[in-house]
């Protein structure tokens, strides 16, 4: 029988916000890797498991320290913010894995910042959509503009994760003008700053409004099509239901 690695999506990091599978296999680890800023999430349930991480931009020594851990007999559990298949560590695990072939990745849903997001500003996800990272650390920006304008033209709601950084202070901007471009200024959208943790924020505004939105790392952008409204403060996209 193969030695087993679960990799698993923590959600926002609240322990009632993730899965009961997620849960268990917590529990059932003798050793938890990850971000140093989710392991702290994890709280005193999980206290007093064997905690390892390394520093952001390494994400594939984190990978091998989970397969080298395995190797000693433990049992291991890779911890990602959402899920672990959205913008995760799922797909670096497998491509990783390819060097341990006696060991069973096992991956362990979470719930993303698009699904929690959404069920705070209301329901903009409700009819087709696209996520997008506007992160460029890994793709080009290149790609991204080509992405954002073939999500606007099919009128897809979006989710857009990694709005701005320190170094990306005016990417949701630079964003903004590209949808611009083929989308209205009083298309109805939102974001959420802090989704399932201490300030949670929800603002609801137009994509003009938005281009001069201040957000962080920490916000979930949402873009709605072109049947969302903002109705009591929500933002809601339509599934066309014919209501008398």
């Amino acid at each position: 029988m193969k030695t087993k690695i679960y990799v698993v999506g923590m959600g926002p990091g609240r322990e009632d916000m993730m899965t009961g599978d997620a849960i268990q296999v917590l529990e059932q680890a003798d050793v938890i890797i990850g971000y140093n800023v989710y392991l702290k999430l994890l709280g005193e349930r999980f206290g007093q498991k064997e905690f390892l991480s390394t520093p952001m931009k390494q994400e594939r020594e984190r990978c091998v320290m989970c397969f080298e851990e395995a190797e000693k007999g433990k049992k291991v559990a890779l911890i990602c913010s959402g899920d672990a298949g959205v913008y995760g560590m799922a797909s670096l695990m497998y491509e990783v894995g390819k060097q341990y072939p006696n060991i069973e990745l096992v991956i362990i849903s979470g719930i993303t910042a698009a699904c929690s997001g959404a069920a705070v500003l209301g329901a903009p996800l409700n009819h087709d959509f696209c996520v997008i990272s506007l992160s460029d650390l890994l793709t080009p920006w290149e790609k991204i503009e080509k992405r954002l304008e073939a999500a606007a033209i099919g009128d897809f709601a979006m989710a857009i994760y990694n709005p701005s950084s320190h170094k990306r202070y005016d990417y949701l901007e630079k964003a903004c003008d590209i949808l611009l471009r083929h989308i209205e200024g009083e298309r109805a959208c939102g974001y959420v700053e802090n989704i399932g943790r201490d300030g949670t924020k929800a603002v609801t505004c137009t994509l003009q409004e938005l281009r001069n939105a201040k957000v962080n790392m920490f916000t979930t952008v949402f873009i709605g099509n072109s049947s969302s409204e903002i109705l009591d403060g929500k933002l809601i996209t339509k599934r066309g239901y014919y209501l008398k």
